[in-house]
């Protein structure tokens, strides 16, 4: 492909994934969705299309996803329901693989055991890319969206390691129980820990990660670090950069300057919107190529061979949740004190709710992983073989991810809002403020401590100050959690004198902003200094509360 080709692909790429997003942005629908039909629409035009390299999508595209999605995630959540985390994760996603192997085997002809469950495990571990998107726009609460978010954080390398080992069964070197568990934990153990490892390894990098170019440097490198280095002593790469993100994302507030995570956070919400936009239009442009692919076999075996993999897909994940939650009562207890429960008693979560389980059956889209795992099928065995029905179980794959992707993901805000599921918006902003009195509390105490041990050192005005501003801003708290505490429905109260306040206080930080332009445009004030003095200004308007921050 030439250079000027390529070039246009990428700003055709771009351009479809902001437009994308713009129309997502106004009519709620789901992004993934969308620029997946786009991917299929493409595909059938006349030009060139651009093929799923598995290699590359593995090694370039999975480690900066999940890293970044890592780095948002909660470890001290995911412990907290490390439970259910680990259900869905390990134990749904190889109970899944084995059904559509057992499946394949009985009911589709010719199939194998081996080549049956590599494509279950390809299309076991759901994406939660487009889940929390839409469940995030609807305001999913918290527990739900850690749930998805440790399913799809720690479900890759379950899955990916099912797979090698049913490829081999699948070449002919038999499937053996205790081999593959032993495999297993071997490459789950070792990709833990290559990733504690690994984010340790960058905290002494601390007085480099000050520097904010520097930061975002070693943070770019660190999942492809993880990845190579758990690949290259063969245990999960994958596991190894989640696991890094984890550590790295709930230590960061200790291990890096606050210069450093603002421009940080940035880059990375920047590279996960481009990466996930290229990615989903890929998804969209193999379906045509992928049906071209099927003129060897007959209808009824295609039809079977979908029907299992599809139904196995979306009937085995609610009947799971169910069953693990309505267990016997004496082994829910012994099981969820490894949750976060004291003493036998149960965490402060509990067993989920019928329809918190409705929305995270609905929640199983499957995505990129899933593609990408099902193109690493071999074409030909170590016999020299072609490898068995490699075309159907591709097709069987991405039939799955489109049929989750497009059809789960357009219906699963309309059916959040259906089951009226929702976050205590007044309860989480009643936290937050409740931590931001605390932490100006702490502040004026520490100002007491610093005028009485440094009095001769320290100028009395400028103590005043800032405890007057303390002083004022710690009132403001307080008077916003009686606020949230009287709060109806869970929605956080807007008062017109709030809203007021808030728009002069923009209106000010606008009015600044156009005398400074004035003074650069006339001549008085270089282009250096403005950006300067643009800068505070873009921090003082970044501490203004949002509707999701207030």
């Amino acid at each position: 492909m030439h250079a000027e080709t390529l070039l246009l692909l990428v700003l055709g790429a771009v351009a479809v994934i902001v437009a994308v997003h713009w129309v997502a942005a106004r009519t709620g629908l789901p992004e993934a969705a969308l620029l997946t039909l786009a991917g299929i629409l493409y595909a059938v035009l006349p030009g060139p299309n651009v093929g799923l390299d598995p290699d590359l999508v593995l090694m370039l595209v999975i480690p900066p996803l999940l890293y970044s999605a890592a780095l948002d995630s909660s470890l001290t959540a995911i412990k907290r329901n490390l439970r259910t985390v680990v259900s869905l994760s390990v134990l749904l996603v190889l109970v899944t693989a084995l059904l559509v192997g057992i499946g394949f085997e009985l009911f589709v002809a010719g199939a194998t055991l081996g080549a049956g469950i590599a494509l279950g495990a390809a299309v076991a571990p759901p994406d939660p890319v487009a889940a929390l998107a839409v469940g995030r726009k609807v305001g999913l609460p918290p527990r739900l969206v850690t749930l998805i978010q440790g399913e799809g954080l720690l479900n890759d390398a379950t899955a990916l390691t099912i797979l090698t080992v049913a490829v081999a069964a699948a070449e002919g070197d038999g499937f053996s129980t205790p081999a593959a568990i032993g495999q297993f934990a071997f490459a789950a153990v070792g990709g833990v820990a290559v990733g504690v490892a690994v984010a340790y390894g960058v905290r002494p990098l601390r007085r480099l990660r000050s520097d904010p170019l520097s930061s975002n440097a070693i943070s770019l490198a660190t999942p492809f670090v993880a990845y190579l280095l758990g690949e290259t002593v063969h245990v999960s790469g994958v596991l190894a950069v989640v696991v890094a993100g984890l550590v790295i994302g709930h230590n960061n507030p200790s291990w890096a300057s606050g210069a450093s995570r603002l421009q940080t956070n940035a880059v990375w919400r920047f590279v996960g919107f481009l990466l996930e936009g290229v990615v989903f239009l890929l998804i969209g442009q193999q379906i045509p190529s992928v049906v071209a692919n099927l003129e060897e076999y007959a209808a009824s075996t295609i039809w079977t061979a979908s029907l299992i993999t599809v139904g196995v897909v979306l009937l085995v994940r609610p009947l799971w949740l169910w069953l693990t939650e309505h267990m016997p009562q004496a082994l829910h207890m012994r099981l969820t004190v490894q949750d976060g429960g004291v003493d036998g008693e149960r965490p402060p979560h509990g067993r989920l709710t019928g329809r918190e389980i409705v929305v995270l059956s609905w929640a199983g889209t499957r995505g990129v992983i899933s593609l990408a795992a099902i193109v690493t099928l071999p074409l030909v065995t170590d016999a020299g073989d072609p490898f068995p029905d490699r075309d159907l179980l591709i097709f069987c794959a991405v039939l799955a991810v489109l049929v989750t992707l497009v059809g789960q993901g357009l219906t699963f805000a309309p059916l959040v809002r259906a089951l009226g599921l929702r976050a205590d918006q007044a309860d989480q902003a009643r936290q937050r403020n409740e931590a931001r009195a605390a932490a100006v509390e702490a502040a004026l105490s520490r100002l007491d401590d610093l005028a009485r041990d440094e009095h001769d050192a320290v100028d009395d005005q400028a103590i005043a100050a800032l405890r007057a501003q303390l002083t004022a801003r710690l009132n403001r708290y307080r008077r916003r959690i009686d606020v949230l505490e009287n709060a109806e429905a869970g929605e956080i109260p807007m008062s017109p004198q709030y809203e007021a306040a808030l728009r002069v206080r923009r209106a000010v930080i606008d009015a600044q902003r156009a005398e400074l332009l004035q003074w650069r445009d006339t001549g008085r004030l270089p282009d250096e200094s403005l950006r300067t003095l643009e800068r505070e200004l873009d921090h003082e308007e970044g501490l203004l509360p949002t509707r999701d921050r207030r």
